[in-house]
């Protein structure tokens, strides 16, 4: 096991962190609202960090989103990286990824995931009828990934469903899908009948799962990261009594503690995303780093508002951001107690990986 980045790797996160950095201020997120930041994706895709994904691997995808998680960026990287690049690479067919990979890369074409949820019905040919109530930058997609019941992976057009605006906890341009008979295309399938063999269907399914924990353990890292350095920021130069709230042994303990659990969520994102690029079994390792992310993720985001005392219930600090996504990412990595209920019963049931 090797968590050291390689040279690409290590130059795409740098060029990630300036970005966010320059482009992802306070003043700039406060304008945005809760819309996503269309000028920060197009300067994103310019770069050519989305299509850096396909040659960095999700190790080099959970490096960029620790960085966009440090800034609490407004922006579709995750989602489009996961459900429509990773996905379309690894499970789409050979017309589907010459299609769909270029506009992917370049970011204009979004897609983003209906996962888990399994709420979808396929009726023929290839029509789909369902509801999903929150899709996470549903409003910035132009295409969705959904499953049906039997965990086979869709795209979908927006243009082709009803996309109504939906308000999370974080500022994630969500919306409620609505599918009547909506035409889609199955992943992997050549001719688009939806006819495709089923366990290539359930692998599939499985592998953007998978992956999908593993991202966006790694984006909580990250704003755990940032809860965390603006904690230390705070309570070294904020004085009571003459003395730095730092100077304290309870501040110290609690940002230790805080920095334990970041570190925690981080390294078991990398190594579920070093497992997977190279070829290994990772279903358990990646609801282990889900685990940590949302758990941990919980009491880091809110111990670095604690430690800004009366500061940290103003809801224009910037500290706020991070806890909000904290809470967000918590509830859409599915709780700590649903993700340990599954991972006992991966391991139980001798499904897990070695």
């Amino acid at each position: 096991m090797d968590f050291t980045p390689t040279e690409e790797q290590a130059a795409a996160r740098d060029l990630a962190a300036r970005i966010f950095g320059d482009l992802s201020t306070h003043e700039r997120l406060t304008a945005t609202g809760t819309d996503s930041d269309d000028e920060l994706w197009k300067t994103l895709c310019e770069a050519g960090l989305p299509a850096a994904v396909q040659d960095t691997g999700l190790l080099g995808l959970v490096l960029l989103l620790e960085e966009q998680g440090r800034t609490t960026a407004q922006v579709p990287f995750a989602a489009s990286c996961v459900y429509g690049l990773l996905a379309v690479s690894a499970h789409g067919s050979a017309e589907q990824r010459e299609r769909l990979l270029p506009g992917i890369a370049e970011g204009t074409v979004v897609v983003t995931g209906a996962l888990p949820e399994a709420a979808v019905r396929v009726g023929p040919p290839g029509r789909l009828s369902g509801v999903v109530p929150v899709v996470p930058w549903l409003r910035d997609a132009t295409h969705v990934l959904v499953a049906d019941d039997e965990h086979r992976l869709w795209l979908v057009r927006t243009l082709d469903a009803r996309c109504d605006p939906v308000e999370l906890t974080a500022p994630w341009a969500a919306g409620r899908l609505t599918l009547d008979t909506s035409p889609g295309e199955r992943l992997g399938d050549p001719d688009g009948s939806g006819r495709g063999v089923s366990e290539r269907g359930v692998a599939a399914y499985d592998d953007v799962l998978a992956s999908a924990r593993t991202a966006f353990a790694g984006l909580q890292a990250g704003v755990c990261a940032g809860s965390v350095a603006r904690a230390v920021e705070y309570t070294n130069t904020r004085e009571q009594f003459g003395r730095p709230l730092a100077a304290k042994q309870g501040v110290q303990l609690r940002a230790a503690d805080a920095y334990m659990d970041t570190e925690a969520i981080r390294v078991t994102a990398y190594e579920a995303a070093w497992r997977r690029d190279e070829g290994l079994d990772y279903a358990t390792h990646a609801l282990t780093a889900a685990w940590w992310a949302s758990e941990a993720g919980h009491r880091v985001v809110h111990a670095g508002q604690h430690l800004h005392g009366g500061m940290g219930a103003d809801l224009e600090h910037p500290v706020h951001r991070h806890f909000l996504w904290g809470r967000q990412l918590e509830a859409y990595l599915g709780g700590g107690s649903e993700l340990l209920q599954e991972l006992g019963e991966l391991i139980v049931h001798g499904e897990g990986d070695s």
